[in-house]
């Protein structure tokens, strides 16, 4: 739920090589392009996606809010700034996209603010992320009955692909965003992952 391509400032990861890889990957079907403050990588690996129509390809973007990191599933355009928490999530809901508190205690996330925001789902397992860090996202989805999503946040193109989001739905956009606001999510390590 959770990668990026080289339209990120810190990613290198080719859209050709994302579609690909997905293609071939045994666990996987689905994904969501979620570049740092723009949906330019979503939309060039659409185009190669075109190719295989058993794998789809997510529309979003991690937007930097000033309060903290956003994951906005569904926009093909990022909002307008000011691009506080409480703007890009009360623009996502109006527009039935969902929206997801990514990695909340590592680096710019949304620290304890995940506690009050109205968020769709919490990250609770991040590929990069620690496990006592993965570990607190959890507790505060626990505590609020929030759904629990799973990104790699794989930035390149060595990353490792080593968590997953099961989300029972079809193989649709629409489909997958209903299913994930309404719970229909598990996110678990992908088998041989040991830092989990």
């Amino acid at each position: 739920m959770h990668f990026h391509t080289r339209y990120s400032l810190d990613a290198t990861q080719q859209p050709r090589t994302v579609v690909e890889r997905l293609n071939r990957h045994p666990a996987l079907n689905a994904i969501a392009i979620t570049d740092h403050n723009t949906t330019k990588g979503y939309l060039e690996t659409r185009e190669y996606a075109k190719a295989y129509p058993d794998i789809l390809i997510i529309p979003g973007a991690e937007i930097s809010a000033e309060e903290g990191e956003i994951i906005v599933l569904g926009p093909t355009e990022l909002p307008p700034k000011p691009w506080k928490a409480q703007n890009i999530i009360d623009r996502a809901k109006a527009n039935g996209y969902v929206t997801i508190a990514p990695h909340p205690y590592r680096g710019l996330g949304l620290k304890d603010l995940v506690k009050e925001l109205n968020m769709d789902a919490i990250e609770t397992l991040n590929g990069i992320t620690e496990p006592e860090l993965n570990r607190q996202a959890q507790q505060v989805a626990n505590a609020r009955k929030l759904p629990c999503t799973a990104g790699s946040d794989a930035h390149f193109d060595t990353d490792a692909w080593n968590v997953q989001t099961e989300i029972q739905a079809t193989l649709d956009v629409d489909a997958v965003l209903k299913a994930i606001k309404k719970g229909h999510t598990r996110a678990f390590p992908l088998q041989n992952s040991t830092h989990f």
